[in-house]
């Protein structure tokens, strides 16, 4: 998976072109061929620039895109795409969600908006589900622990606090040297996207 698309099946077995645009290429590249194991054709794309590029001389029939890329938004891919491709079903993919960036990606016009990490299975399910389509997917097989949960939300308020070690303690009504303990360490381990 690479800028320029390696088609691993025959075109009449692929559900579609996706295109995901994540800066962390690693975890792009795992989503990339969790996703070809269930059909999709996938290009992985790490900054904006290289998003847009790769847009205006190909239209993709689906997009994942991170919400922070290290060279800007995602929401400028997710226009640019539905400028160039109006049908290509868009899901916004982001660590630090909020209610405000959701209702940004849905006017940009993402279907969907899902936090990390998330499964292969609800990002399949998040890109083919209609809109008359009331059946929820079903539940990860491992879902995030309440440890990897409480750390999201913790690095998401940090983010959102500019990174002020004192204010998120503040806003989390936490002691400040347990807060730094926590920023400290490593995002506990527990999903797999395979």
């Amino acid at each position: 998976m690479s800028a320029q698309p390696n088609t691993i099946m025959d075109e009449t077995d692929t559900k579609g072109l996706l295109a995901i645009v994540d800066d962390d290429k690693v975890l792009a590249e795992r989503m990339g061929k969790a996703l070809e194991k269930r059909g999709f054709e996938c290009v992985v794309l790490t900054t904006i620039t290289e998003a847009i590029d790769w847009i205006s001389d190909n239209e993709p029939d689906f997009a994942l895109v991170d919400l922070r890329l290290a060279d800007g938004s995602g929401l400028d891919v997710v226009q640019d795409i539905k400028n160039k491709s109006p049908e290509c079903r868009i899901v916004m993919m982001t660590a630090y969600g909020n209610i405000a960036t959701a209702v940004a990606a849905v006017k940009a016009g993402a279907v969907d908006y899902l936090t990390k990490p998330a499964d292969a299975d609800a990002v399949e399910a998040a890109l083919l589900a209609r809109g008359n389509d009331t059946t929820l997917p079903p539940p990860p097989a491992r879902p995030m622990s309440a440890e990897r949960v409480r750390w999201e939300h913790i690095q998401r308020i940090y983010e959102q606090c500019d990174r002020n070690v004192s204010e998120t303690a503040r806003r989390l009504s936490m002691h400040r040297r347990t807060l730094q303990r926590i920023l400290a360490k490593y995002a506990p381990k527990d999903v797999g996207l395979e």
